[in-house]
């Protein structure tokens, strides 16, 4: 089939499923010359897509980014998963209004083994090259970075929006975050990228490359991104911050709640980007909700166990389906509840903090948030005060949102 391709539908068909869900693609012609190039001389493109490992887990929004690779991956062509090791020293500046804080060579290096387990839940692990930019970087000299930072100017990186900005609003621009799209853009010459992802946040640095690559005498790099994932709310993008997140590491049951309380117009939008049904079903998917013949809550169950399916396995979807069922139809306690111990104190307890220890919120202030929005309930009573007293500390089944359950057992 071609060049070793799994699948191979021909070359217009194999850019309607790699521009499905994009945002920008510089340029369509020049990836379909790669294509057709690359089908004559027998040999896959290879895709690059770098991440810096600057926090441990990933959320679905990362996830949006990883389809694309794992929809090239499918049609045969190299996926090349880059930890920017190298690069999360630096910290990315995009969309930043200060500088980010320089993480250590070891922190870094234990969000890369999580990462690395938690994208081969999308991607073929036997498939898929994985590479660390410290490999060229930490062998450059001081004359190699100067020839580096020789190919691009001052005036070309203040283009840039968040630099512009921050620089006529006599913000801080540390020097070495200007070396950031530079060492993006060397990796692609190291890696002799043929196509480069990223989100569209990241389109400045991806065009660097471009230009990077022009410098040292290579083919430029077609560029594709994808748009930046809304979360569970519908409006702020996907992020722990705003508490509108769904990780990949989290327990069937959560994803599932989270992915059912979406609204349907973005339960389409997650199904275009984040789901593996084919372009002909997702049309017919959209007609029947539209025309009324597809109920869009049997769409979503459908999308949430698909998702559920893809992280956890086919069990642990079923189940977490049925225990949905029993929560949101039969308005049941799952029987697969969490049980937390906790250790009963003198003068009660703050609430956001009770629920910070045991997991159900991210942070204190997620969980003030919660209560003052009527979503924590304890024994089947809303919460509305944020003291526990010690009278109340019993054995107590904690309700957040419409979805997780957890009952506190309070020792003495």
């Amino acid at each position: 089939m071609g060049i070793g391709r799994r699948i191979d539908p021909g070359i217009e068909k194999e850019l309607e499923i790699l521009k499905r869900g994009m945002v920008d693609l510089i340029s369509e012609n020049e990836l379909r010359k790669k294509l057709a190039d690359a089908r004559a001389q027998k040999r896959p493109l290879r895709v690059k897509l770098g991440m810096d490992p600057t926090a441990p887990d990933l959320h679905l929004g990362h996830t949006v980014v990883l389809q694309k690779l794992k929809q090239f991956q499918e049609l045969g062509h190299v996926a090349i998963f880059l930890i920017g090791d190298f690069t999360g020293m630096i910290g990315d500046p995009t969309g930043r209004v200060e500088t980010r804080p320089v993480l250590t060579k070891e922190e870094l290096m234990q969000n890369a083994e999580t990462y690395k387990k938690q994208v081969f839940k999308i991607l073929d692990p036997e498939a898929t090259e994985v590479r660390f930019n410290s490999e060229w970087f930490e062998a450059m000299n001081a004359a190699d970075m100067i020839r580096l930072c020789a190919q691009y100017t001052v005036a070309r990186m203040l283009e840039r929006e968040d630099f512009r900005n921050r620089y006529q609003n006599n913000l801080p621009v540390s020097v070495h975050e200007f070396l950031y799209p530079l060492v993006q853009g060397y990796d692609s010459v190291a890696l002799k990228a043929d196509v480069e992802l990223g989100g569209h946040d990241q389109i400045f640095n991806l065009l660097v490359g471009r230009d990077i690559q022009r410098a040292y005498r290579q083919e430029s790099q077609v560029v594709l991104t994808v748009p930046l994932l809304e979360g569970t709310d519908g409006i702020n993008k996907m992020s722990k911050s705003y508490g509108n997140y769904v990780g990949i590491d989290e327990s069937p049951d959560v994803i599932f709640g989270k992915l059912m309380s979406i609204s349907d117009e973005l339960m389409l939008k997650y199904y275009e980007l984040l789901s593996d049904i084919a372009l002909e079903e997702l049309e017919v998917l959209k007609q029947g909700i539209s025309a009324g013949t597809i109920h869009p809550k049997q769409a979503k169950i459908n999308f949430a166990h698909e998702i559920v399916k893809r992280f956890h396995g086919p069990e642990a979807a079923l189940q977490a389906e049925r225990n949905f069922e029993k929560v949101f139809r039969d308005r049941e306690i799952p029987e697969d509840i969490g049980i937390a111990k906790i250790r009963k104190g003198s003068d009660g307890i703050w609430i956001p903090q009770l629920l910070l220890s045991i997991g159900m919120v991210t942070s204190t202030s997620e969980g003030k948030r919660m209560i003052t929005q009527g979503a924590v309930s304890i024994n089947g009573s809303k919460v509305s005060s944020e003291d526990l007293p010690v009278s109340d500390m019993g054995e107590l089944i904690i309700k957040v949102g419409k979805r997780k359950f957890k009952k506190v057992i309070f020792e003495p």
